[in-house]
């Protein structure tokens, strides 16, 4: 069947477009879009496929769709903007700002340290009551009595739920906004981004549908497989507690739609990803938009913080202050300076400032993928690099 593939491309980046179509015929791609902007000029935005699994809803212009983890790097621009108002030290005790989370020996855990996965929190010891996913004030009450796992700081481990809760509550005390909220007035809103933590009613017509994950190759095994499955593991607790998050069908529910869970339940499309990224890769501007960081803060925001072996993905991983960086694990971009952050789902948005790039990738079905990362992404990165 012939594959109708819509938006916009410069003729200079058309290898991008056949790296975009060739991904439907060689992987069980369902929707998706990409978008690249170079310099502040977007200079591909394609969309294509289906946002239902029953083929009947093309994808449009204004789809969006859940892009998981890609979530964390927009969560983490909305700390570094109240960073750049002076509202939030990200070197002083998370304590300064949520007195409540001194508990338990984390007096002297740094809001640095929750960005870049090194607080010792990734997961709750207990399993908290069901619905608790849903209830902010719950999760957050109990975040804060938690004991971490390891010193804070000594080593690090990905907070795959977690991250979402602390660093969202460090920018609620800072700014008195809720994550969604801050997002669109500081971040979503000067740049022209179609993108939302928690999302109302009037979007779910033109939501993605997210099929279930079909296994890959590479697929979730070795290590990290084995020790997602075995529940009294720390991988297990870090991405299946609270229980909510195993629940069948859960990222196409309205109420997890509409919920703000900052670590994995934004919704955007590549366009908004490419546009963030691009603003980040071009000193935390757009042109014709208000700027939202400073070259400088740009700078601190991207360098590495954390990196080595991974307490919970049980493998090599590398943090900046909230934006992963690429390796073995999730490579991704081609310059030294490249940072962003990938999704489950397969999304992925990342900045290239050496090459002044931004990039967007968001699919709705996901593919299963151990190191190395999704298999759609080296084409259309591989092919957006060719044409610089």
């Amino acid at each position: 069947m012939h594959l109708a593939i819509h938006g916009s491309c410069d003729p200079a980046f058309a290898p991008v477009r056949a790296a975009f179509a060739s991904n439907f015929e060689r992987f069980p791609e369902l929707g998706a879009a990409v978008c690249a902007a170079v310099r502040g000029r977007v200079v591909v935005d394609l969309w294509a496929g289906f946002r239902d699994a029953a083929r009947t809803a093309p994808w449009r212009f204004d789809t969006i769709v859940n892009v998981f983890s890609a979530t964390k790097g927009a969560v983490a621009l909305c700390a570094h903007a109240l960073a750049e108002r002076r509202a939030l030290d990200v070197d002083a005790p998370v304590a300064a700002a949520w007195p409540e989370f001194g508990a338990a020996g984390k007096r002297r855990v740094l809001v640095a340290q929750l960005l870049d996965h090194s607080a010792g929190l990734p997961a709750l010891r207990a399993e908290p009551e069901e619905g608790a996913l849903y209830d902010w004030q719950a999760m957050t009450a109990a975040l804060a009595a938690e004991e971490p796992f390891w010193e804070p700081g000594a080593r690090h481990g990905y907070h795959a739920v977690t991250f979402g809760f602390l660093v969202g509550e460090v920018i609620r005390r800072a700014s008195g906004q809720r994550v969604g909220a801050f997002l669109r007035e500081a971040v979503a809103g000067p740049l022209g981004l179609d993108f939302h933590i928690g999302t109302g009613a009037e979007h779910d017509g033109r939501i993605a549908e997210v099929p279930p994950t079909i296994a890959s190759p590479s697929g979730l095994g070795g290590a990290f497989g084995a020790s997602l499955r075995d529940p009294a593991s720390l991988t297990s607790m870090a991405f299946t507690r609270p229980r909510d998050l195993v629940t069948p069908g859960l990222v196409n529910a309205a109420r997890a739609r509409r919920a703000e869970i900052p670590a994995l339940n934004g919704h955007a499309n590549a366009r908004a990803l490419a546009r963030m990224y691009g603003a980040l890769a071009n000193g935390g501007a757009l042109a014709g938009a208000a700027r939202v960081l400073s070259p400088g803060a740009v700078e601190a925001a991207r360098v590495e913080r954390s990196a080595g072996f991974d307490a919970v993905l049980l493998a090599e991983s590398r943090f900046s202050l909230g934006f992963m960086l690429p390796s073995a694990l999730r490579p991704f971009g081609r310059g030294p300076r490249t940072f962003g952050h990938p999704g489950a789902g397969g999304a992925l948005g990342f900045a290239d400032p050496d090459a002044g790039l931004g990039f967007g990738y968001t699919p709705n079905q996901p593919i299963a993928s151990g190191e190395g990362g999704d298999p759609r992404w080296p084409a259309l990165i591989e092919a957006v690099y060719s044409c610089l």
